[in-house]
């Protein structure tokens, strides 16, 4: 299926980083102490305010700030946070030597993400709010369920909340910029993407299943049940089983008795290709038969039954259902190329200041154009992305 990062610029610099075949090695991060604060003295007066600590100074050192704009040390810090968690996630690190453009990068998405912001109507907040529930959908779907999604988030350090915060933030920012950039696609721009680029509409074998799962995990620690609540379990599967397999509505006992919290309420289905479940639930569900109920099924979960619905052949996704996500795609990349000049422009009037010598970026370091505008060019149709 068609695909495009919620991450854009950012995420596609951090995996430029991580995909150099460059030796790798790890990069230890100190806090200075900071000076005139003597860790001996405890007394305080009884009307003075605590002392700061440096930790708590580094934190609220203001890094950037111009009009609409304040970058406080700890988002950056958060954000670096984010970056090197899903590199070490797949099992990567962050070249030490491009750790500081990175940060300069990350700095300047965040300055990027505030002016924006400060510059949005209500008609554009409405807009972003409605395309980060469409995508916010999209990404648990493609999760399969909420405890592999929320498995996902946790290796880099997130939760849903602050993933919906952060896709919130971009879809603001990106409301704006089609607004002010007067950016649109046409449909002949639609239909020349699709053509050109078959490939990316092919959507995998799937199939529409529905499970019932009795977890052998503390749903409050996550710790495994002790053998004997495993066994109770066990011999619950197997009553639920038979009643399955003896014609009983198979949604309904999904509704009462499963225990995953991302599919219950639906009679415990879900739709998926491969590679979306753990390997034990894939194998099952892909070897049944249209309405077979399968054996128990244990996994790191628990116990599942699943029963099959439909099995869906790899096919070519229609263009009419394709449409909004290639303007979309084909947006974000007529926003890119116009951006540098726009946002430059938009720092200038703000005053943005960046506070912190190490993370001013040299003029090398960044695709920054230059400070007078050249002419405009002949206008000309926009490319679709081969």
């Amino acid at each position: 299926m068609f695909e495009w990062s919620n991450c854009k610029y950012l995420l596609k610099f951090a995996l430029m980083l991580l995909n150099q075949k460059t030796a790798i090695v790890a990069v230890a991060l100190t806090l200075a102490i900071i000076p005139g604060l003597n860790a001996a003295d405890t007394t305080t007066p009884a009307d003075a305010k605590p002392e700061a600590k440096p930790k708590d100074l580094i934190e609220n050192q203001v890094v950037a700030k111009g009009k609409g704009v304040e970058v406080k040390r700890s988002r950056l810090d958060e954000e670096m946070v984010a970056i090197r968690g899903s590199a070490e996630a797949r099992g990567q690190m962050i070249p030490p030597e491009q750790m500081v453009m990175l940060e300069q990068q990350i700095l300047d998405r965040i300055i990027q993400i505030q002016l924006l912001s400060s510059k949005a109507t209500a008609d554009d907040k409405t807009k972003a709010k409605e395309n980060c529930d469409k995508r916010f959908e999209a990404i648990k779907t493609r999760a399969g369920t909420d405890d592999v999604l929320d498995r996902q988030l946790k290796s880099v350090g997130m939760t849903r909340d602050m993933l919906k915060n952060k896709m919130l933030e971009e879809s603001v920012a990106e409301a704006v910029i089609e607004r002010e950039l007067k950016i649109n696609i046409t449909d002949d721009q639609v239909k020349k993407f699709y053509d050109e680029n078959p490939a990316k509409f092919e959507q995998a074998e799937m199939v529409r299943a529905s499970h019932i799962l009795l977890m052998t995990k503390d749903q409050t620690t996550g710790e495994d049940l002790p053998a004997d609540k495993k066994e109770a379990k066990k011999k619950q599967a197997e009553d639920l089983l038979k009643r399955a397999r003896g014609g009983e509505d198979f949604a309904k006992l999904a509704k009462e008795f499963s225990e995953d919290p991302g599919s219950k309420d639906k009679g415990g289905e879900y739709t998926f290709p491969r590679g979306q479940m753990v390997p034990e639930f894939e194998a099952s569900a892909f070897s049944l038969k249209t309405n077979e109920v399968s054996d128990i099924v244990t996994t790191q979960f628990g116990y599942h039954i699943i029963k099959l619905s439909e099995k869906m052949p790899a096919k070519k996704v229609e263009l009419a259902k394709a449409i909004s996500d290639i303007k979309d795609y084909l947006k974000q990349q007529a926003a890119q190329k116009e951006m540098p000049v726009y946002m430059e422009r938009v720092k200038k009037e703000a005053g943005v200041q960046i506070l912190d010598e190490k993370l001013k970026p040299k003029a090398n370091d960044l695709d920054i154009p230059p400070a007078v505008e050249p002419a405009p060019a002949p206008a000309k149709k926009p490319e679709a992305k081969k």
